[in-house]
């Protein structure tokens, strides 16, 4: 239906300006309640994202009534590029009307009938209440959102249950794809989800399309008619990339359970893996990993190596880009090791050596973080360990990670560790509280990373991810000094259960155009914006047209918050709109935007607002750099 114009206006001609416009105009025109609206009088509506195309701008919106989102509720204004309405397009057919949002229904009831509609059931997400308006009269639902398995396969299924009556009204698929069988050389046989096209399968995430695993001949998809995948054969391709791409959906699911990250490459996927190299060797090279092959000619894709050469992306893809002076082997090392550990598959039993399923060379491992000499490596530091080869260089780090997260004397089987310097024994804090402060690390880095800078940043984040305890701090201080990396005047301090701060302050270093915070922020169940400040000073010139906002916030619904950079002139520009569709959990994004307009010192603020109700979260970090 078309919706009454607004005087003509001249066009802008930048396309984020005309967006602005749009959803001003937008927004006068929803809040004047038109009756296209099929507005009743408990209605809200919340502006979502605006789309552009072919000069004309598209402004979602989501309803909520009294306070309930209401699913089929949605519209969208159509506006030109001058703003003027032309085309409003509306879900919902009639008012809402008279309804009441008492359940009779418990929501444990609803939940029960949910999971009924699944074969097994892994979790439940959880359960709320919702306005049903697609289906004619409008009905009070409660909705259940789980995952398992279904008649088809894999399944993340929403579904909608009447709070009165229990009946199912409406369900919701959110897998498009298929859940394919592998059979791997490494790890035998395993689930894997797959992709559906018509009456072909692909090797390719039904999710997160750019996971996906190719015949580096071609850079084809591997693609087949029966879904099932391999015949668990070393030299064999496509067996060699049910290895792999098994990793890399695993490996996905680590960064997301175990450090709010979204994707290999923070923005939700990651880079296609190519099985085929000529060599004894696996890369990756920005766009792509390669994976070559052992001497028996198998593919070298084990949960140690994929997870190493998708960990150098992961580096590449956080603030600095990949690890510099003698780091950045080391860095994939342990993202490689804590996807193992998450996989803990038995056919590939999770431990600290690296590639020793694989035998590269015929002599085992290529590399013993819990006692680097035994392949020849440094177990500790020296001024000359930042020129060593690269993969020589990595002996320190990953000394020092294993005693970080097992100790000298680990009681779970792994091997002692000794120390190169001072005495004393070391507790570990286990692999997942290790990749944490590693990965936190690395939200810190610059593209001036050193060992030397690790040891402060893996302090502050310690310190920063554990304010009431010193526990943690002490152990990843051990480490370091257990291996030789020599104390820094940046480093921090911690007394009691409380820390004082660095002598450099973690913000932005002097001259810097960049900073990080990592002090969590809790932000409110369904309350008042949260901020949280990073002072630049020293940058001698105005903010970039490519600024960028890398944000890791920890919450168990995301499409609740509103997330927003406040410039030190109080100018807001907003990086995440609420959607009331977007049901995942955390938000690790890098954001650009044009802040040019802007002078870069001062004090930015990175302001969040939980506007729904049941779920919770915290801001985790963030890093700007203008």
């Amino acid at each position: 239906m078309v919706a009454v114009t607004g005087p003509a206006t001249a066009a802008p001609q930048d396309p984020a300006a005309s967006a602005a416009l749009a959803a001003d105009r937008a927004d006068a025109l929803v809040a004047t309640r038109p009756s296209i609206l099929q507005a009743a009088p408990d209605d809200t509506f919340r502006r979502q994202k605006v789309f552009s195309s072919g000069g004309l701008n598209y402004v979602s919106y989501e309803r909520t009534h009294k306070g309930l989102p209401v699913r089929g509720g949605d519209f969208v204004v159509v506006t030109d590029a001058a703003g003027q309405t032309r085309y409003t397009s509306v879900a919902q057919s009639s008012p809402i009307g008279e309804l009441s949002t008492v359940a009779k229904l418990s929501e444990a009831a609803a939940a029960a009938i949910a999971k009924a509609q699944l074969k097994t059931v892994k979790s439940v997400e959880g359960t709320q209440l919702a306005v049903l308006a697609d289906q004619g009269a409008a009905a009070l639902v409660y909705e259940t959102t789980v995952n398992g398995t279904g008649a088809e396969g894999v399944s993340r299924l929403t579904v909608d249950v009447d709070a009165t009556t229990g009946k199912v009204l409406r369900t919701t698929e959110h897998v498009i794809g298929a859940a394919g069988t592998g059979n791997g050389w490494i790890n035998k046989t395993v689930s894997i989800d797959t992709t559906q096209s018509g009456s072909t399968y692909l090797l390719q995430d039904p999710s997160h399309t750019s996971i996906r695993c190719q015949d580096a001949a071609t850079n084809t998809t591997f693609s087949g008619p029966d879904n099932t995948w391999g015949n668990g054969t070393g030299t064999s391709k496509e067996t060699g990339c049910v290895d792999a791409f098994y990793v890399a959906q695993k490996q996905y699911a680590m960064l997301s359970s175990w450090l709010g990250r979204n994707g290999q490459n923070g923005s939700g996927g990651a880079w296609p893996i190519r099985v085929g190299l000529n060599q004894q060797n696996a890369y990756y090279d920005g766009t792509q990993v390669q994976i070559g092959k052992n001497t028996a000619g198998q593919w070298i894709s084990s949960a140690d190596v994929v997870g190493h050469e998708l960990g150098h992306g992961i580096d590449d893809t956080t603030p600095g880009g990949i690890s510099r002076g003698g780091t950045q082997e080391f860095v994939a090392d342990t993202i490689g090791a804590a996807t193992e550990w998450y996989i803990n598959n038995p056919n590939d039993a999770p431990d600290y050596q690296v590639g020793e399923e694989v035998n590269l060379v015929g002599g085992g491992p290529i590399r013993y973080m819990y006692n680097p000499s035994l392949a020849g490596d440094d177990n500790c530091y020296s001024s000359s360990t930042p020129s060593d080869e690269v993969h020589a260089a990595a002996g320190p780090g990953n000394h020092w990670f294993y005693l970080m997260a097992e100790g000298t004397n680990p009681s779970n089987g792994q091997p002692a560790s000794t120390r190169c310097s001072g005495s004393g024994a070391i507790t570990g804090l286990g692999i997942q509280t290790a990749m944490k402060i590693m990965y936190n690390a690395m939200l810190m880095k610059t593209s001036s990373s050193s060992y030397v800078k690790y040891r402060t940043w893996t302090l502050t984040a310690a310190k920063n991810l554990f304010p009431n305890s010193c526990a943690e701090f002490n152990t990843v201080k051990a480490a370091w000094d257990a291996v030789s990396v020599p104390a820094q005047s940046g480093d921090p301090t911690c007394t009691g259960g409380g820390t004082t701060p660095p002598t450099t302050p973690p913000t932005s270093p002097p001259g810097g155009c960049s900073g990080t915070n990592a002090t969590d922020v809790t932000i409110p169940d369904l309350g008042s914006a949260v901020s949280s400040s990073i002072t630049i000073s020293g940058c001698g010139r105005a903010a970039s047209a490519t600024s960028t906002i890398a944000v890791n916030i920890v919450h168990t619904y995301r499409g609740d918050l509103r997330v927003d950079l406040v410039a030190p002139d109080g100018t807001v520009y907003n990086l995440k709109p609420t959607s009331t569709s977007d049901s995942a959990d955390n938000v690790s994004t890098t954001y650009t935007r044009n802040l040019s307009s802007e002078t870069a010192n001062g004090s930015w603020q990175l302001r969040v607002q939980d506007t729904y109700r049941n779920d919770t979260g915290y801001i985790n970090s963030w890093t700007l750099t203008v």
